[in-house]
């Protein structure tokens, strides 16, 4: 036990290390990164990471993945500056992936460190264990759904997920099929924001497509919830 405990929080140091090194390493980068995105000004960001020249995609999948693996911001601006500054389709192939990658990193920090003590208010409680049983069987399929969701924040479903039963396999498979058609639409739809002039047809493409999204997702949330009634 004690062993394990050392694991975690060497796990959680090493995150806050390297996030250390790079702001040491490169203190005007990560200063100057740190208020564009808190500025929101993506404009700005895409040049700054343009002057980085072949390493503004390295520079920008690190910061997506610590952006993620923190919680501490929305990735939306790093994400419209890559479909801007890479194109819509890389732009959102390196966003899904760093993405990806740190909401794992934050799963695995938080199950680590709070998994334990969250397990021990379940078991005091009749009607939470009856949830984290449930988050057990249908785990994939609630973390898909909420996945699919955009401009979600993502630190509350890494959080319900890491003090959930859901298994790490059926998290990081959640994950890459959910993620993917909400991050496309975060990109798609900041980028044709920032370019409103040339784009203003597409735009009412994606809402009406955004909307039929939501739509779906409530469908098949009353649908669940209906089985789970009958299923009791």
């Amino acid at each position: 036990m004690r062993h394990s405990r050392w694991i975690k929080f060497g796990s959680l140091f090493a995150l806050l290390v390297s996030i250390g090194i790079f702001h040491l390493a490169l203190p005007e980068v990560s200063t100057r990164l740190w208020s564009l995105i808190v500025g929101g000004d993506v404009a700005a960001l895409v040049d700054f990471l343009r002057s980085f020249g072949a390493w503004a995609m390295v520079i920008s999948v690190v910061i997506d993945v610590i952006i993620n693996a923190t919680g501490v911001l929305p990735s939306i601006v790093i994400s419209t500056a890559n479909g801007i500054l890479f194109g819509i389709v890389p732009g959102i192939l390196i966003s899904w992936i760093a993405e990806c990658m740190g909401v794992t990193i934050s799963f695995l920090l938080m199950r680590g460190l709070f998994r334990d003590e969250a397990k021990k208010l379940v078991d005091k409680s009749s009607m939470l264990k009856k949830v984290d049983e449930l988050s057990g069987r249908n785990g994939f399929r609630v973390m898909l759904l909420a996945r699919m969701v955009p401009y979600f924040p993502s630190g509350i479903i890494t959080a319900l997920g890491a003090l959930s039963s859901i298994s790490l396999k059926d998290y990081i498979f959640a994950n890459l099929i959910g993620k993917l058609p909400s991050t496309a639409l975060e990109v798609v739809i900041g980028y044709d924001i920032v370019n409103y002039q040339e784009n203003s047809g597409w735009l009412s493409v994606i809402a009406i497509l955004l909307a039929s999204a939501y739509g779906i997702n409530a469908w098949l949330n009353n649908r669940r919830k209906r089985r789970s009634q009958e299923e009791n």
